[in-house]
């Protein structure tokens, strides 16, 4: 099992990548869960995810978030901004599955 949790913002755009990439995933038979929240929300779900995916306004930020969730074995990157700006749930799924196997 792989446990996504994406945050941006406020997790509104999130929330409806959250959704495309739950539907890719069950089409698809993986055994993925994804989560969205807001940014400000991330700690408080620490040890209860895999893979960080940053919206990508937060690209700068993930080498200080790597380091944060060092500890917890949660592995860091940003969402591509083309899938964000089209909400490419598939394009998001495929990398995060990337960053959890790197």
């Amino acid at each position: 099992m792989i446990r996504i949790l994406l945050a941006c913002g406020i997790g509104a755009s999130s929330g409806f990548m959250a959704a495309g990439m739950r539907r890719i995933a069950k089409e698809k038979n993986l055994d993925i869960t994804v989560k969205a929240v807001s940014k400000s929300e991330v700690m408080d779900h620490t040890g209860e995810f895999d893979v960080l995916m940053l919206g990508p306004h937060f690209k700068g930020e993930v080498p200080q978030w790597r380091d944060q969730l060092a500890s917890t074995g949660a592995k860091v990157s940003s969402i591509n901004p083309d899938d964000y700006a089209t909400l490419n749930g598939e394009g998001v799924l495929d990398d995060a599955i990337k960053v959890f196997n790197s």
